[in-house]
């Protein structure tokens, strides 16, 4: 008797290769550790890596679940199950329009940093000319600008090497959305921006005191990059640095966007305020309400 189904019919993905079996084990293997709402992350860690949205396997339990996809699927869960970051532990982030890669070797993007971006593309002064962000990371402040912004050029600095291969890898994933060319360049905070002429500096800073280490989250102290954390004995010193050499980079009328935070931003806005190169020094708040952002303008003189 023929079988019913015809010999070029498709087979059926038995559970244990299907979305609603990955998400079990991978469930099962995220409770086991202590992971709260284990199986709603299991679910959502499915999701990214099959770039989906976050909802789509509990409307596709049957959908089946290639081989190497499944054995991401693991790896990850084994980082997450360690303490790693959900975004390291699947290897991407999203950030306003951007989903972007991400390891530990660069800081995860925060919601927060996607208004700093909206404060920049809000400036009158914002379009035209050149971007500079400076300690880019992922690129995530980057390409933003060069994806929503209307730049001439977007140029980006990282001390780290290895930040700048996954900021490049971005940018490539990207390119085709890019509304402009993007440029990345190696070297301290301001350093390898020499000759650069700029309509907006935008940077987010490491901005946490080394004495604070202590304090912070498991999965931020043992697993982002210290050098995205870390500055200094009062955590300013690269925004210091930052401040001082930034007039240098404006052109006039130009905007410095910072981000930093609540215990830190009056501070920040002191040292704009100390120099006479800025005017219009102004503190801003994130959606919390929490003291966030420091803008300036570069004085004609």
């Amino acid at each position: 008797m023929a079988d019913d189904q015809g010999a070029g019919a498709p087979t059926a993905p038995s559970p244990a290769h299907s979305v609603a079996g990955a998400v079990a084990e991978l469930g099962a293997a995220l409770e086991r550790a202590g992971v709260p709402q284990a199986r709603a992350e299991a679910r959502d860690m499915v999701a990214a890596m099959l770039d989906v949205p976050r909802f789509w396997p509990s409307l596709n339990p049957d959908a089946a679940v290639e081989p190497e996809l499944w054995e991401r699927a693991r790896r990850a869960a084994g980082l997450r199950a360690r303490g790693a970051p959900f975004a390291y532990a699947v290897g991407r982030a999203a950030f306003r329009h951007l989903t972007l890669r991400v390891d530990e070797r660069v800081l995860i993007p925060r919601q927060e940093t996607e208004m700093l971006i909206e404060l920049v593309l809000g400036d009158a002064a914002a379009s035209g000319g050149v971007a500079v962000d400076v300690g880019t990371g992922s690129g995530a402040i980057a390409l933003s600008l060069a994806t929503e912004g209307r730049f001439d050029r977007v140029v980006a600095s990282d001390v780290s090497l290895g930040a700048l291969a996954v900021a490049r890898w971005n940018a490539d994933a990207l390119a085709s959305r890019l509304r402009c060319p993007v440029e990345l360049r190696h070297g301290s905070l301001l350093a390898p921006l020499a000759g650069v002429r700029a309509r907006v500096l935008v940077s987010n800073p490491p901005y946490i005191a080394a004495p604070e280490a202590a304090a912070l989250p498991p999965s931020v102290r043992d697993w982002e990059p210290p050098l995205a954390l870390f500055s200094g004995a009062d955590g300013l010193d690269a925004t210091r640095a930052i401040v001082a050499g930034a007039p240098d980079l404006l052109e006039p009328g130009g905007l410095l966007a910072l981000e930093t935070d609540e215990r830190r931003a009056g501070r920040v806005a002191e040292l704009a305020r100390a120099d006479a190169r800025f005017h219009d020094v102004r503190v801003l708040p994130d959606l919390t309400g929490r003291d966030r952002f420091v803008a300036a303008r570069r004085s004609a003189r």
